[in-house]
């Protein structure tokens, strides 16, 4: 019997040495870097730095430190080589760290408060002039300025990715100086259809925000608009680590993360100013509009 117990205790042992860095994970990152971009005109200051840094200390046992880059490419740059563990980046952002490393994975996003987790482009037309996506080419539709991303970019890469490729250039496209242009010219008639967003949840419902809560702000009735595509969803831009993070760190901040919302309101509020919901976890998958995005402004094939 006692020498089953030094058997089993040798066996315990070996383990523990046989996975030093599970034990060690702490100890070989040292200090937990974030890497998150501030808001325009802030400089390197970030809102309640102390009380963040406090809560993800906590939450990893180990000390943490923020790092403010100057803009995305070049916190996608710190993280691609390795200079820090986590980041918090928009959706196109994170698909364009994805497509530069392939080192990334996403833990959690947010979520709105009405359970909406990102948009859809939408095609919308008045009173049935529009009958149906094929018949596209022969309408007037109505677009936004080519940097908005669910007037114009989510619609046209999410057509490219579908296999129907529309030239941004197109002759049945008429470019809006802003999204607010683009409704009224549906709203005056001088527009069959209009390309516009609304939010949406991760079932697919759609939300009653978005351009289509406009138009009918505007005087349009809910009778008198028709949805006639709908694109894939864009997810809200997520909070990523290094794929290489070990499994207990992401963990951690996982339960962390999800949880924030109702233990520590007052923090979630400083780390996620615009979505009230909390954070759901996603992962890699969830964005695959965004890259479909990145690849469509960057000129690469679309999958």
């Amino acid at each position: 019997m006692r020498l089953m117990t030094y058997a089993a205790l040798m066996l315990v042992q070996g383990a523990l040495w046989s996975n030093p860095a599970r034990a060690n994970w702490r100890d070989d990152i040292g200090t937990f870097r974030i890497g998150i971009v501030a808001e325009p005109g802030a400089g390197n200051s970030v809102p309640g730095l102390a009380l963040l840094t406090d809560a993800y200390t906590k939450a990893l046992g180990m000390k943490v430190e923020f790092v403010v880059a100057r803009d995305y490419a070049a916190l996608i740059e710190a993280q691609a080589s390795a200079r820090i563990q986590y980041a918090i980046y928009s959706a196109a952002a994170y698909a364009t760290a994805s497509q530069r490393c392939l080192c990334i994975e996403p833990l959690v996003a947010p979520v709105d408060s009405d359970g909406a987790v990102g948009i859809r482009s939408v095609l919308l037309t008045r009173d049935g002039k529009l009958p149906d996506l094929a018949a596209m080419d022969g309408y007037r539709i109505a677009m936004a300025p080519s940097d908005s991303v669910g007037g114009s970019l989510l619609p046209l890469a999410a057509l490219a990715a579908e296999g129907r490729k529309v030239a941004e250039d197109a002759p049945f496209l008429v470019h809006a100086d802003s999204a607010e242009a683009a409704e009224t010219m549906l709203v005056d008639g001088k527009a069959d259809g209009l390309f516009g967003w609304v939010t949406a949840a991760a079932d697919g419902q759609r939300e009653a925000s978005g351009t289509q809560a406009r138009l009918e702000a505007a005087g349009l009735s809910v009778s008198a608009l028709r949805v006639v595509w709908t694109s894939g969803l864009l997810r809200y831009g997520p909070h990523a680590v290094r794929s290489d993070l070990d499994p207990e760190a992401k963990r951690r901040l996982t339960v962390f993360l999800t949880n924030l919302k109702s233990t520590t309101p007052d923090v979630y509020s400083l780390l996620e100013s615009k979505h009230s919901g909390g954070f759901a976890t996603v992962a890699s998958k969830d964005y695959e509009i965004a890259v479909a995005i990145v690849r469509f402004v960057s000129g690469g094939p679309q999958r």
